[in-house]
């Protein structure tokens, strides 16, 4: 058995000591209404270490040091990155949000920062990855614990909190933490038995099973439904939820219990997962891709199967809801519609939310969880005929979660929070299906009724299936226009026409990058702040291979977008409500063939992993006077830039306080001589002891930002080759 690893932090607070986990069970979400500032803050600060102490009890369940490394899932990081992850989320929110100013550990904070959902341009070559030990993070996360509990004690705080209040990050930093708690669980379900033990608390699964139900239709009235959230709402939530969404929904019928092990069990003896009729051609590609023949939580047992609850296998509780994922539980349907002659099929969220609408009461107001929700029944599935609710039907909440055929967008008013920009919006891409109603292992905002969460299609979570008799629904169309204005704009600026005879600024600074390495190896290059994409593209057309990073998940899903589509529809304002619609088109610029050799990836150029070496070129566009701390880039930007090499900088020179505090600016100032100090000179005083200055030239560029409005800037292109000996 491992050491333990729920010790708290080291500050000496009455909480901080050794907790009995089996009190940190049953705990409700906050809310950030009240009258009582002061005690609102320490209902905060009880949630803060509730949630911090229950996180890491989940990884008692590890056996020894090895579990933590291991990958029973090749599209997630080995439980280690987990492990750390979400105490890394709360530093980077606070520091993101300007709350605080606090780096503990740069490894870390860099490795142990992105890469969660399974993104195209997620890295997950495990070679490249030199992980901390258990150990190493358990001090880092105990420092996290006193400094985030120093901050909920001495912040600003007025009720209600919303969401540019201080302790509104701390509350996205707890929430997430919750989504691990959860999604690590099932990581730990999927390893091998050796390398996970029984625990007193985790391993209190359901004692109960037996023969199943039969399962049958119950009716459901429909009506008109208003979805969404108003930032009034006194809970916490996430970008997604709020927002309006207008919908009328008629009456449909429900199956009365969630599908079972046993109602599962005929499908797959019916040859369900060879029998392509049954499957989407994303479904079919990935039963081809797995060689799926049954669900991933049951074991084949000679002739029979158990069952893989999360920390042990036992006798198969065919009584259970069966766990699957998305392609399955939409196979399903379609096998059950065809044997019955029925139209079946999953739910959409608009007609979850009618059923939801029998359960008046929501997650903190519950005397007692009315279904198997929030850890407050057990550590496991259990029968689907338990936990009644009104209108006949069983596990409206709780259990497993229930998918639904609805692909997750955002409602009418939709906007991303500042300090979190990318939590939802790589989501809407068509590919996520939202799923309702938690599970087992659904605590705080994951258990509450408005609730938006949605996974890859693939992906198995602790989820399942209810499906509904409905009229078939209508082909979906995702929407691919992109209508974020930032983004928009930045598409435009890289992809689009050329204003007032400037040309191309990604083009220009290429062809630049280009003339200044006429006669040097072309390799391997290096594009940081690369926005959309279009300056790796430019350089692939010479170099063997580019990494382009950028900060911005939203910006990247454009290129990423371009090298799966070939294309990227958005639009542009003209004025007030009016909007062009514009195509960004590879074909068109001639850049298929190039845009293979590029890596688009999500980073923080002020601390990149260890792995972004060996360069030829390395170039970064608009970027220095952007990042938080500059001189901290240029004084470790020559370790990844081979001897020789080339280092390309441009900038407007724009230094601005929201973006870079006053004293990180590198020039733009009195000197202490009483003399103007320029970026230029700087820059130069930087890079002096490992690079030679070659030369610097203005490059212009035009940004639109509507039919009658455009920027011109001048952006001052410095190339500096790394020297030899340096």
């Amino acid at each position: 058995m491992p050491p333990s690893l729920t010790a708290a932090g080291p500050a000496p607070r009455p909480h901080a000591g050794v907790p009995d986990i089996s009190a940190l069970l049953k705990t409700r979400t906050v809310s950030l209404g009240g009258n009582d500032a002061e005690a609102k803050r320490a209902e905060i600060l009880a949630y803060f270490h509730n949630t911090f102490s229950l996180y890491e009890s989940l990884f008692n369940c590890l056996n020894g040091d090895a579990a933590f490394y291991a990958r029973a899932n090749r599209l997630r990081h080995p439980l280690i990155f987990y492990y750390g992850h979400t105490s890394v989320f709360l530093i980077n929110k606070l520091n993101v949000a300007g709350l605080i100013h606090t780096r503990l550990n740069p490894k870390i904070e860099s490795m142990l920062a992105i890469g969660v959902d399974e993104m195209s341009w997620d890295d997950l070559d495990e070679k490249h990855y030199d992980w901390p030990t258990p150990q190493e993070v358990k001090a880092y996360r105990d420092e996290v614990r006193g400094i985030v509990d120093e901050f909920i004690r001495t912040c600003d705080i007025t009720l209600p909190i919303g969401w540019n209040d201080p302790l509104w990050i701390v509350m996205m930093g707890i929430e997430h933490e919750r989504i691990h708690l959860e999604t690590s669980a099932v990581l730990i379900r999927e390893l091998p038995l050796d390398m996970v033990h029984d625990d007193a608390v985790w391993g209190r699964i359901c004692p109960d099973s037996g023969a199943a139900p039969k399962n049958e239709l119950l009716p459901v009235k429909g009506g008109d439904i208003t979805l969404g959230k108003s930032h009034d709402n006194p809970y916490y939530g996430w970008d997604n939820e709020y927002g309006t969404h207008k919908a009328s929904v008629k009456d449909f019928k429900a199956s009365k219990y969630l599908v079972s092990n046993d109602e599962y069990l005929a499908f797959v003896k019916d040859g369900g997962y060879k029998t392509r009729a049954y499957w989407s051609d994303e479904g079919w590609q990935w039963v081809s891709f797995r060689n799926a023949e049954y669900p991933p939580y049951w074991v084949a047992d000679g002739d029979g199967f158990k069952y893989r609850a999360m920390l042990k296998v036992i006798d198969m509780p065919w009584d259970w809801p069966v766990d699957v994922n998305c392609l399955e539980a939409q196979a399903f349907c379609r096998w059950l519609a065809q044997k019955t002659g029925r139209l079946l099929r999953l739910p959409t969220e608009e007609e979850w939310y009618m059923l939801r609408a029998l359960v008046p009461q929501d997650q903190p107001t519950w005397p007692e969880a009315p279904g198997n929700i929030n850890l407050e029944h057990y550590m496991s599935a259990c029968p689907v005929n338990r936990f009644a609710f009104a209108g006949g039907f069983f596990d409206i909440i709780g259990n497993v979660w229930q998918w639904t055929e609805t692909p997750i967008d955002g409602y009418d008013g939709f906007s991303v929070h500042p300090a979190y920009d990318d939590f939802s919006t790589p989501t809407f891409d068509g590919r996520h299906n939202i799923f309702k109603g938690g599970c087992w292992a659904s605590t705080g905002n994951y258990a509450i009724r408005d609730a938006r969460y949605a996974f890859r299609r693939h992906f198995i979570q602790n989820s399942g299936i209810r499906y509904v008799e409905a009229e078939p629904l209508p082909a979906r169309t995702v929407n691919v226009y992109e209508t974020d204005t930032l983004v928009s704009q930045y598409i435009e600026f890289q992809y689009g026409e050329s204003y007032f005879g400037v040309p191309n600024f990604a083009v220009a600074c290429a062809e630049a990058a280009l003339a200044a390495t006429a006669g040097a190896p072309r390799r391997r290059a290096l594009d940081l702040g690369c926005a959309a994409g279009r300056l790796g593209f430019e350089l692939a057309r010479k170099y063997d291979s580019v990494d382009a990073i950028d900060f911005s998940a939203r910006l990247i899903k454009v290129p990423t977008d371009l090298q799966q589509q070939g294309n990227k529809r958005y639009v542009v304002q003209d004025e007030g409500e009016l909007v062009s619609f514009r195509d960004a088109s590879l074909a068109d610029l001639k850049l298929g063939d190039a845009a293979k050799r590029v890596r688009f990836m999500q980073g923080d150029a002020c601390n990149l992993p260890e792995k972004y070496t060996g360069y030829d070129l390395v170039i970064a566009t608009n970027l220095i006077d952007r990042l938080y701390e500059p001189m901290k880039f240029l004084s470790m930007i020559h370790t990844r830039i081979v001897p020789g090499g080339t280092l390309v900088l441009s900038s407007p020179y724009t230094w601005l306080a929201e973006f870079t505090e006053r004293e990180n600016w590198l020039g733009g100032f009195k000197a202490a001589t009483g003399e103007n100090y320029t970026t230029l000179e700087a820059l130069k005083d930087a890079l002096a002891e490992h690079f030679d200055f070659v030369s610097a030239e203005d490059v212009p560029f035009v940004l639109r930002e509507t039919r009658r409005k455009y920027q011109h800037t001048l952006s001052e292109l410095s190339v500096w080759r790394r020297k030899t000996g340096g």
